[in-house]
């Protein structure tokens, strides 16, 4: 048999207040502890770059908005939070509708994760957001609905991505389409004036004695006179026409929409202005022509390329007649 004087001296008898120190002293350490777990929980908070977000559907009312909203809105948190219609109407006018739209879906599908709309800061910059949302659908009956999400900025994202496109699709020295983007854009005039039987006319144009120009005055010489040549059809073309440089001196424009009558007098406007440019090197001033070759839509073309080969012919009949005018065709 064991004795239980041994048994019971393996187990100290703490004091009671021994006992209670201890307990507090534990206690301590859970609190230094939780509040270790809540300040590094606020650092993060306050290092994203994204609001996160949490609203209640019924009463249309703001639960939470993180830190980061103060510095994407430029507005107090607690606007917002006061009122929900802060955040809406900081939304830009035409993205308003998609914005309302898509998070209403969310009770439908209890996520959209392909929310982008731009938002207009209380310094007036314009922001991009990437605004993501989710439900609880086993939220228990007679439970609020709250939606959670968390919206980021991408305005940079964006930037970059508008850059590259105009990097894709824009001429470096003109400013104007490029070849590739200009006849993407065409194809699809082309195609949509088929459709609806509506009007459409291409023109072609070559600046006269361009190799003269350049080995006269100069190739820094002959790109300001292609710079000047987008420029006078950036001004005279409607809104809407479609204008680039297709090759080294030429340049196309398409005008939707347009009957031959009106697409002519559009071409000689722009033949006008450009015989109004006048160019200055050292001591010497000079000015340019341009051949153009006009056509339009028939009910025989199929593609474009047949309105494309008639301009072209059309031009160049143009260059044989004495240059600095146009032919239809």
């Amino acid at each position: 048999m064991v004795d239980k004087n041994l048994q019971d001296s393996s187990q100290p008898h703490w004091p009671e207040a021994a006992q209670t120190l201890m307990a507090l002293m534990h206690a301590q350490g859970e609190v230094a502890r939780l509040s270790e777990r809540e300040q590094l929980f606020s650092s993060l908070l306050v290092s994203v770059n994204a609001v996160l977000w949490a609203f209640n559907w019924e009463t249309r009312q703001v639960l939470y908005v993180s830190p980061a909203y103060e510095r994407i809105f430029g507005r107090p948190a607690g606007l917002v939070m006061a009122d929900f219609n802060e955040w809406r109407d900081a939304i830009y006018p035409d993205d308003q509708e998609y914005a309302e739209r898509s998070l209403a879906e969310v009770l439908v599908k209890g996520a959209v994760e392909d929310r982008e709309y731009r938002i207009i800061a209380a310094d007036g910059q314009i922001r991009w957001l990437s605004d993501k949302c989710f439900i609880n659908r086993k939220a228990e009956p007679g439970q609020p609905v709250i939606v959670v999400g968390i919206a980021e900025d991408i305005t940079e994202k964006k930037l970059l991505e508008s850059e590259l496109q105009r990097l894709a699709t824009t001429d470096v020295l003109t400013q104007s389409s490029n070849r590739r983007h200009f006849f993407e854009c065409a194809h699809r005039e082309f195609e949509q004036a088929r459709l609806q039987g509506m009007p459409m006319a291409f023109l072609l144009l070559d600046i006269d004695d361009f190799k003269v120009i350049n080995d006269t005055y100069g190739h820094q010489e002959g790109d300001t006179v292609l710079q000047k040549i987008a420029e006078s059809g950036r001004s005279v073309l409607r809104r809407g026409d479609l204008f680039g440089r297709i090759g080294g001196e030429e340049f196309a424009a398409v005008f939707p929409g347009c009957a031959p009558d009106m697409a002519l007098q559009v071409a000689e406007r722009l033949q006008r202005e450009i015989q109004r440019l006048n160019f200055r090197c050292g001591e010497q001033n000079f000015g340019i022509t341009v051949s153009q070759g006009l056509t339009s839509i028939t009910v025989e073309d199929q593609t474009l390329d047949s309105l494309f080969a008639r301009a072209d012919a059309a031009m160049y009949e143009a260059k044989r007649q004495g240059k600095n005018r146009i032919i239809a065709a």
